[in-house]
């Protein structure tokens, strides 16, 4: 562990942005590369760590959408945003996630930096299981960046990051009860109290489902604490904690026949699996803006998480118990100024974070959650801290320049302890990672844009350990990358965006989802691009209108020595093509109506991209819609259809010898009551 380097990033200490809802620019030029879907409530003005202080496709989801929505886990809700693809596994508490450019959601490559309220909430092999702490009606909004020229994030930020606003401050309480097919009911619960210098906000939130499909049954609940503390307007102080537990039972996966013959049905064999999951989540935050021109921004948190899952994938597999027991802990911060040179608008910022992780992984043969055999058991530390330098130049009006630069560092040791075999970290020396982007407003409303950067990845779980037979330092794996695109506003009426980008990667791995030992393989060298179009309209009072359309392809350029045929071949679960569209009516007195619509092409199985290893699945459509009625300025109530065309759909996946098969749910339907006070 290089340990004066993370001690720079510790005295950096604590990043990423406020709180709450879209931040602005800085001052100087207007460069706008977002766009949005819903309403952003503009709250708050801190510059340290801001995402107004990033030049490449930022998509936001307003709270207004999420508020109102009816879904079993908080990640479905960020494919609303553009580009993203969803990967639906819909077993229990393993329900699935979301991804973008490129890269898929098997969990073998986790691409995406996930935050919530700024707080890093990724696993140790990246995957999102504290995202199920989020309940809709608590969400103030959802904030998406791609691509690799943010300095901000490090560890997992490979394609990007996202970041869930949650409700800070204000005064309010709000509750919704849903109920509807699959035996689903659902109670929420967020409340604030702000009185003078001091905010409190809780949220209290369950959810029970039987499940479209048999032995699907969940139950969840979540309870969070908000307290802030501003002594005089420059200064906020405060402190937020979240526990969450859940219960849920696995389907299991069918066979292609069963799928078709009936894709509600569960195996006989999947009866005793499942999962139970406790996640817990503490934080501090500290907000100093120093004087006009200088902000400070700092965090330091504590995750914690339990999973106990029980799973037989096929009926020739055993049974496992898969125990994960993860403490993460960590701080975060930025240093921001903002001043002019000879009449140019500057911005300079410095910040940096790191993190230690205890980590547990252990494994288990069972047959019906009676353990017969342990196959694993590791225990292993990592340690990840990086440190970044930004500036924003503007020499012109139409003209603005933000190089950066961001370094990393990564120590920790393993230990296995059913042979007591011990492995230091693998030395991946510094990580050097420039960045450059570049914004040009030739007209107004006009923003053509460009970025330039460098993201890594490195090995997750065992694989980021020099066990034997491994006794050589490998490099990281980098992602270099690019984007060019264009942004058109019209004031309220019309937003358009434009962008082509491409990734390539050195030394790709990925996670060998089913390995004894969890290691990583080599997937060689490799090439991500495509081009994403969004559009948004409001042509009349009490109509809106968006539409999104990606295209993307994910290709093996050099492939791994052993499997010398894969050159040329696409990557797996990668759809070329994603859609999503959808209308907002709210002409009527006291009515509103709302259709939306999402889509995808088909993914190949494999890396071998034959049909003798699976072929190709995954295609859908999928249509929605949400009536609601207001009853009176505090009470609505609402009507949701979710697969109106009850299109059959699903996720699927090879083992080695045959498809397998997840079919998502039916056509179902939610009412919900809303209050507010």
């Amino acid at each position: 562990m290089h340990t004066s380097k993370f001690a720079i990033a510790l005295a950096l200490a604590s990043a990423a942005s406020p709180a709450l809802a879209d931040e602005p620019a800085p001052p100087g030029t207007s460069a706008d590369t977002t766009f949005t879907v819903g309403e952003i409530v503009v709250s708050a003005n801190r510059m340290a760590g801001s995402t107004g202080n990033v030049l490449t496709s930022v998509d936001r989801l307003g709270g207004d959408v999420a508020q109102r929505a009816n879904v079993n886990y908080a990640w479905e809700l960020v494919g609303r945003l553009p580009g993203v693809l969803l990967t639906n596994f819909n077993q229990g508490t393993t329900s699935g996630k979301f991804s973008f450019r490129g890269f898929n959601g098997e969990g073998e490559i986790n691409a995406v930096k996930l935050l919530i309220d700024g707080i890093p909430s990724n696993s140790n092999d990246g995957n999102m299981p504290y995202i199920d702490e989020v309940y809709p009606l608590d969400i103030a909004g959802i904030e998406v960046v791609r691509g690799t020229s943010d300095p901000r994030y490090g560890l997992h930020a490979i394609a990007g990051s996202a970041n869930i606003k949650t409700r800070i401050g204000g005064t309010y309480a709000d509750a919704r009860l849903a109920g509807g097919s699959f035996g689903t009911y659902e109670g929420q619960l967020s409340a604030g109290l702000e009185t003078g210098k001091f905010s409190q906000n809780y949220l209290v939130a369950y959810r029970q489902s039987e499940g479209y499909r048999r032995h699907g049954d969940l139950d969840r609940f979540s309870l969070g604490g908000k307290w802030f503390f501003n002594p005089n307007a420059d200064v906020r102080i405060g402190a937020i904690a979240r526990y969450y537990k859940g219960n849920a039972q696995e389907p299991g996966y069918l066979t292609f026949a069963d799928s078709r013959r009936d894709p509600r049905m569960t195996n006989a064999y999947n009866a005793s699996d499942g999962d139970s999951r406790e996640v817990q989540q503490y934080s501090l935050h500290f907000d100093n803006s120093l004087s006009e021109r200088l902000d400070f921004t700092a965090k330091a948190y504590f995750n914690r998480l339990r999973d106990d899952r029980y799973v037989k994938f096929s009926a020739g597999a055993s049974q496992q118990r898969r125990v994960t027991s993860e403490d993460h802990w960590g701080v975060m911060g930025a240093l921001h100024y903002h001043t002019s040179l000879a009449g140019m608008p500057l911005m300079a910022e410095i910040g940096g974070d790191t993190q230690w992780q205890d980590n547990i992984s252990l494994r288990y043969t069972a047959v019906n959650r009676v353990p017969t055999a342990q196959t694993r058991d590791q225990k292993f530390k990592l340690s990840v801290g990086g440190v970044y330098g930004q500036l924003i130049l503007e020499p012109a009006p139409w003209l603005r320049v933000t190089p950066a630069w961001r370094w990393d560092w990564v120590g920790g040791s393993y230990l296995n302890r059913l042979s007591g075999q011990f492995a230091p970290i693998n030395d991946y020396g510094t990580i050097s990672q420039p960045k450059l982007s570049v914004a040009v407003l030739p007209i107004k409303g006009v923003t053509l844009y460009g970025n330039y950067g460098k993201s890594f990845q490195i090995g997750l779980g065992s694989g980021a350990y020099l066990i034997p037979p491994r006794t050589i330092n490998l490099d990281p794996s980098i992602n270099e990358g690019w984007e060019i695109g264009v942004k058109y506003a019209l004031g309220d009426l019309f937003e358009g965006r434009i962008a082509a980008w491409q990734q390539t990667a050195t030394g790709e791995i990925k996670r060998k989802l089913n390995d004894p030992l969890g290691d990583s393989e080599n997937v060689g060298a490799t090439r991500r691009r495509g081009f994403d179009l969004q559009l948004s309209a409001k042509p009349v009072a009490g109509l809106s209108l968006w539409g999104a359309l990606t295209w993307q392809k994910a290709t093996i350029t050099t492939p791994d020595p052993a499997t010398p045929q894969y050159k040329g071949n696409e990557i797996d679960h990668v759809p070329h093509w994603l859609w999503s569209s959808g209308v907002d009516f709210t002409g009527l007195p006291k009515v509103r109506v709302s259709l939306w619509a999402n889509g995808q092409s088909s993914y190949w199985l494999t890396a071998a991209n034959s049909a003798a290893n699976g072929g190709k699945f995954g295609n859908y459509s999928l249509l929605n819609v949400e009536v609601a009625y207001m009853v009176n300025d505090r009470i609505d109530v609402a009507l949701t259809g979710k697969n109106l065309t009850d299109t059959y759909y699903e996720y699927a996946w090879w083992d080695g010898a045959q498809t397998l098969h997840s079919p998502g749910d039916g056509l179902n339907l939610i009412g919900s009551i809303r209050v507010r006070f």
